[in-house]
């Protein structure tokens, strides 16, 4: 697991929770109006349907709420930097809870409108560095919300490409914090300041070991836009492919990402 950067990115927690509260609610109004032919068809995230993946989209908001409801834990945080490369090892974890899940709430419209309910009430008054218990370990409130606007935003890319024409939209404050999250573990995994990585609007981060430039136009560049460098970071997306798409622009001898990627998967 990659060390966390000693001087970490800061959220407005207010902005976060309500981007969460955002997404959550563009996701809910496009699952209602999916058809049981839709929420049986498949997604790209193995055996999953769409009706499973929905599930795992309540989840991991309702994530907070059980979070809440439960004592706070003893410290210290686990750190926000550290949170993309440690979902990989509980993917089986999550799988079985989401099919637990799915099985014993046939209605999804109850499902969402219980999430958003709970969500809602429990959030404006809960401390933003209040710890809470999550999968990795205790996490402060503000930064488990910027993790829940990855997986909010990377699952709803996947929703989008299951269901042809859906077309959830992106609140811009989701988008912007896990473009931030997604950019700043690039650069804990591979410190230094030789590549600049741009994902406009977004995020700018300086990586991999090599010269460091002083002024003007740095030798190694890559350049790409948020969703494009969301699914690099997750794996929905290779390197090469998004090359050859002319998805991503790279130059310089040290702007080949394609071995530090994907961050999560």
């Amino acid at each position: 697991m990659p060390p966390a950067k000693k001087r970490t990115r800061t959220y407005d927690p207010a902005k976060t929770r309500a981007a969460v509260l955002a997404q959550l609610g563009n996701v809910r109004a496009a699952v209602q109006g999916l058809t049981s032919e839709q929420l049986a068809g498949p997604t790209r995230l193995g055996d999953w349907t769409v009706r499973e993946l929905a599930v795992h989209l309540a989840m991991a908001a309702e994530a907070v709420s059980r979070g809440l409801d439960q004592d706070e834990p003893a410290g210290p945080a686990f750190a926000l930097l550290d949170w993309p490369f440690a979902t990989a090892p509980r993917a089986g974890e999550i799988d079985d809870d989401v099919r637990t899940l799915a099985a014993a709430e046939p209605d999804l419209d109850a499902l969402y409108e219980r999430t958003s309910a709970r969500l809602t009430e429990r959030l404006p008054d809960a401390p933003a560095g209040r710890l809470l218990v999550t999968r990795v370990g205790a996490m402060t409130l503000t930064d488990h919300l910027v993790t829940r606007t990855v997986e909010l935003v990377v699952h709803t890319d996947d929703l989008n490409a299951a269901v042809p024409g859906l077309d959830v939209p992106y609140d811009r404050q989701a988008l912007a914090a896990c473009t931030r999250l997604l950019a700043d573990a690039l650069a804990a995994k591979a410190p230094g300041a030789s590549t600049e990585v741009r994902v406009p609007p977004y995020a700018v981060v300086q990586c991999v070991a090599g010269p460091r430039h002083t002024r003007g136009t740095p030798p190694n560049v890559v350049e790409t836009d948020p969703l494009t460098w969301i699914r690099l970071a997750t794996g929905r997306t290779e390197w090469k492919t998004a090359l050859d798409g002319a998805k991503v622009s790279a130059s310089g001898e040290r702007a080949d990402l394609g071995g530090l990627l994907p961050l999560m998967s």
